[in-house]
């Protein structure tokens, strides 16, 4: 698992703010020794002029100066809110370095202190503007994914086996490097499970104690989307009138995860493509490039390479997503793996409910094998949260999700139009699997060409006559591929 960095970002900008001569230049060396650009100040007059023409990364500010109170810049909000600033106080000055923290600083430094303490100051400061704009990235809405399908472990059945030997070698490609991670691209219809799939991706490699920042794409307009991923100066467009990290920076050491990415513009996709091939970005507004080393999770609902032939997305960025590559298949193509699954959510949606033992009758095991399931996996989770709530029973069995003989569009004359249901009732499965033989019987065994007679799927018609059938039931010819 990477660690923070020790050392100050090469190149960063400080603004030193002392009155004692020796001590600022003591400091002014030791920081550009780090790789720091420093510019001094040693009165509140000359600290304002510098913030009114030059932006800063860090800002080391001694509390008493000649002519007043330091604490004074943090009260007229002088600094950027990309500005990390740490206090200095003598000895007896814990009271004003802590009024300093409660305007906004971000650490305080008792003096003496030795120089070398000065970048673990800063870069807490950094971590602490990093860890406030995650907070507010997780208080906007849920993004896409975020509901019932999506909580809780990713559920791998047979039809995955693909897809786990690749997420092996992903991961332990991870292992190998650590640090500068290539990305992963995620293709799959809406609710396939592409969300839960990225954070199950970082939860098991070797960044899962470090952050991971999920963003919705498409939720947001092309006017917002720079800022929101890289950032901005005050001042950098019309309604910036404070400054703001991008989500690469605060995900910086940790993974970002952009959900429908096909939905940037070009110009957008550009400026992603150098942060993940250079590893740097640049704010709005800002002529400084910033390092970070952000892991990035990619997730679209149509095949990257079908929009880069349309001129939708551009191929470079294309190429280099594709790079690791996992492909989600829809729930209708997973066969018998959609019962497994099935009931591996109701077991979770149960306990949730508190209503513990609920089971699939075998003819809602038919019907949800014949629904073609356009929302995939949360379209499955919610109608079988929707069962729970209404069906007061142990059992659910989806009576009015449409079953395969509703599905085939028979005319009304198709039976004898004199018969009634007799009082006694009958069973509904026996009359299924009769349409199920007859067709079989007109196809001569062909289960694709019954299923298509039938209007259903071919993995239902292989999960009816997998089940055992009472004596005297009708039985078909013998299936045939």
């Amino acid at each position: 698992m990477p660690n923070p960095d020790p050392a100050l970002p090469t190149g960063c900008e400080i603004l030193l703010l002392e009155d004692d001569a020796v001590l600022r230049k003591r400091l002014s060396a030791h920081l550009r020794g780090l790789g720091a650009e420093i510019s001094e100040a040693s009165t509140l007059a000359e600290a304002r002029r510098l913030l009114a023409s030059l932006s800063f990364d860090f800002a080391l500010l001694d509390l008493h100066l000649p002519d007043g109170e330091s604490v004074g810049l943090l009260r007229e909000k002088a600094f950027s809110e990309n500005t990390g600033v740490v206090v200095m106080t003598a000895f007896g000055g814990v009271k004003e370095a802590v009024e300093a923290m409660r305007l906004g600083a971000g650490d305080y430094l008792a003096k003496p202190f030795e120089p070398d303490e000065l970048p673990l100051a800063f870069l807490r400061c950094r971590a602490q503007r990093h860890a406030e704009r995650r907070d507010q990235n997780r208080a906007n809405p849920a993004p896409a994914g975020s509901g019932p399908a999506a909580c809780g472990e990713l559920f791998f059945g047979p039809s995955l086996a693909p897809i786990t030997t690749v997420l092996d070698q992903i991961l332990a490609a991870e292992r190998r490097l650590e640090r500068h991670l290539p990305p992963v691209l995620i293709e799959g219809e809406t609710g396939t499970g592409k969300s839960v799939l990225a954070r199950w991706i970082h939860q098991r490699g070797p960044r899962a104690a470090r952050p991971f920042i999920a963003i919705n794409c498409a939720a947001l307009p092309d006017t917002l989307v720079e800022s929101e991923l890289f950032g901005h100066e005050r001042g950098a467009f019309t309604d910036a009138k404070t400054a703001r990290t991008g989500l690469f920076e605060a995900a910086d050491g940790g993974t970002l995860f952009l959900d429908e990415i096909s939905a940037l513009a070009p110009a957008t996709q550009a400026k992603v493509l150098t942060a993940v091939e250079e590893g740097r970005i640049r704010r709005l507004g800002s002529n400084k490039e910033i390092p970070v080393d952000t892991r990035l999770l990619a997730a679209s609902n149509r095949p990257l390479a079908d929009l880069v032939e349309e001129k939708l997305f551009r191929e470079d960025l294309y190429h280099r997503l594709h790079l690791l590559h996992v492909a989600l298949p829809p729930l209708r193509e997973r066969g018998s793996d959609l019962i497994d699954l099935a009931r591996h959510l109701l077991a979770r949606l149960a306990i949730r409910h508190r209503r513990p033992g609920l089971r699939l009758t075998p003819a809602a095991e038919a019907r949800l094998l014949a629904q073609p399931w356009r929302g995939n996996i949360r379209e499955l989770a919610h109608e079988l949260e929707r069962a729970i709530i209404f069906t007061p029973g142990a059992t659910l069995d989806f009576a009015h999700l449409a079953t395969p003989a509703t599905e085939t569009g028979l005319p009304a004359a198709w039976r004898n139009p004199a018969w009634r249901l007799p009082p006694e009732g009958f069973t509904l499965d026996g009359v299924i699997d009769t349409l199920v033989a007859e067709a079989l019987h007109e196809t001569q065994g062909n289960v694709s060409a019954a299923a298509r007679r039938l209007g259903v799927t071919r993995e239902f018609l292989r999960y009816r006559l997998s089940q055992p059938k009472p004596s005297g039931a009708a039985a078909g010819a013998d299936p045939q591929t």
